[in-house]
């Protein structure tokens, strides 16, 4: 055990955790810290011009990496300015550790500048949230708030750290974060119980989220739906669950209103929901969406989603791979000749639904973003890392790029914007050996355009897509929901809603910012902006004019 100040020794322990990347952007009482991570060779701080930025890049760091990212903000303003990218970071589980400084302890009576109550503003939007006041519990902390991080549910926690305690001479130890094993296989009675409710349907649905991603459970999940013949709906999910390209697997849910989820499982006699929760909806259906009499099946590790907001029949707090494995062997063994046959034509009827359906291939009357996906898909073979905040555009942008591996794919989630562009960098550090493109919408894509500086700066080969449509597109869409629901005769939208004047160079703007960048006004330029993105060395970005 060595001595040195905790700035120092806290370096180390990210180091000791495999955090030796820090996105964040520097402040003064942050100072003496951020000079000490440069110090450090092996140590690097990933510089944004704006805490936003700093907090998407993270997250898409972490949802790539498959790990915890580290997260530096500046005291109350820097944390102001990152909450709304934390709160997507929240609802999607991402492992942040986020660190921000403040002046000291023995200042906290002076009610001085910038002084805030940092864990208060960061409690709502992360997993745990404290700060340090001892300067000999400095580690030990951070231990905590990284092994909570990474522990299912999985989310972002905040660590306050005063530059007094990081001054302070530290005499902890250094030591690895022990997170601990949550692969765990439920009592065989849980699994009877479960095969028992599921087994005899005859028109089953499986709903599921990111949990299954995260365990690794993306094979039993295709064992479970084809042994029973399910149709699968994925709820609140980000990541690839089930391949794009599985019969059964019939879409996302959606996440704005309750009438279409009540739509899709209206007509289950069994539903089994694994790793996630019913139902994200922004308008949601309050009453019960299932029928009555439908046996619900709910797995996950966090246990305050199960039964949260409907009741089911049986709860099982489990991981979902050994859960699911378990759950397909006792199915194999419950079902009856005649269940088997039922839940084989329902795949067989799924499967020749699939096989008829046209592939992606642009009709003569095709848009400039239709030809650039198609573009782009024919020269990749779909070899690509996507990021995809294309909102409105994303049902084309998954039809030509459909999400097939895990890790391939990662959706936006939890309703902040801006997380398209910053979450590309943060996957193309995490996987440098793969093509990354970020989509985003022009709305969108205007709260942290500053990360193509950040791509530049530090040599990311990131690639960028704006999808143009000099709007807000998906309120418009909501705003039509919302008329025919009352009543309300169509009219202009909102002209809030509008971002044609004036009008944004996208291209121009990457430019400026020491990224390169084209836009594609007409169907004749997509198939050339797609081959200057792929052959362009460098952040690249292109305007597509829808």
């Amino acid at each position: 055990m060595t001595s040195a100040a905790g700035k120092f020794k806290l370096i180390e322990q990210f180091r000791a955790d495999g955090l030796d990347r820090m996105f964040g952007n520097p402040g003064t009482v942050e100072q003496g810290f951020l000079d000490a991570a440069d110090q450090d060779p092996e140590f690097h701080y990933i510089l944004s011009l704006q805490e936003t930025v700093a907090a998407g890049i993270a997250d898409g760091y972490a949802r790539a990496s498959g790990g915890a990212a580290l997260l530096q903000l500046h005291s109350g303003v820097g944390l102001g300015n990152g909450i709304g990218m934390l709160y997507q970071s929240m609802r999607g589980h991402t492992p942040l550790v986020v660190v921000a400084g403040d002046a000291g302890v023995r200042y906290d009576a002076m009610d001085a500048q910038m002084a805030a109550d940092l864990v208060a503003m960061a409690r709502p939007v992360t997993k745990y949230a404290t700060r340090v006041t001892d300067p000999q519990s400095l580690l030990r902390t951070v231990r905590r708030a990284v092994k909570i991080a990474l522990t299912p549910p999985r989310g972002p926690v905040f660590v306050a750290l005063p530059m007094d305690v990081l001054d302070a001479v530290n005499h902890e130890s250094v030591l690895p974060t022990v997170v601990p094993r949550t692969d765990s296989l439920p009592a065989p009675s849980a699994v009877g119980a479960a095969v028992e409710l599921l087994a005899g349907a005859a028109n089953p649905v499986i709903l599921v989220g990111d949990g299954v991603s995260l365990a690794g459970a993306q094979r039993e999940l295709a064992r479970v739906a084809e042994l029973l013949g399910a149709d699968v709906w994925e709820v609140d999910a980000s990541e690839v669950n089930l391949p794009a390209s599985h019969p059964l697997r019939r879409g996302m849910t959606g996440h704005m209103f309750g009438e279409h989820s009540t739509e899709l499982v209206a007509g289950a006699d069994a539903v089994l929901i694994v790793g996630t929760y019913v139902f994200p909806e922004v308008f949601p259906n309050l009453a019960s969406p299932f029928r009555v009499g439908a046996k619900i099946v709910h797995i996950d590790l966090n246990t305050y989603e199960i039964a949260k907001n409907h009741p089911v029949d049986l709860g099982i707090a489990a991981d979902p791979r050994a859960t699911l494995a378990a759950l397909a062997g006792g199915l194999l063994q419950r079902m009856d000749p005649k269940q088997r046959r039922a839940a084989e034509y329902r795949l067989a009827e799924r499967t020749e639904q699939r096989n008829a359906e046209a592939a992606a291939v642009p009709g003569p009357d095709a848009g400039n973003l239709e030809l650039f996906l198609h573009r782009l898909a024919t020269r990749t073979g779909g070899d690509l890392v996507v990021f995809d905040e294309a909102l409105t555009s994303s049902p084309l942008v998954t039809r030509y790029l459909p999400p097939e591996r895990p890790g391939d794919y990662h959706l936006t989630r939890g309703g902040s914007l801006g997380v398209g562009l910053p979450g590309a960098v943060g996957a193309k550090l995490a996987r440098p050996d793969r093509e990354v493109v970020g989509f985003a919408g022009d709305g969108g894509s205007m709260y942290t355009y500053q990360a193509l500086w950040t791509a530049v700066r530090h040599g990311v080969d990131a690639k960028f897509v704006v999808c143009n449509n000099r709007k807000y597109r998906l309120l418009d869409d909501n705003i039509d929901q919302y008329w025919r629901e009352r009543g309300i005769p169509a009219h202009n939208f909102p002209n809030s809603f509008d971002l044609s004047t004036p009008e944004i160079d996208f291209a121009g703007l990457a430019r400026a910012l020491g990224a390169q960048g084209v836009r594609v006004e007409k169907p004749g330029e997509a198939a050339a902006a797609a081959d200057q993105l792929l052959d362009h060395r460098g952040p690249f970005l292109v305007d597509v004019q829808i």
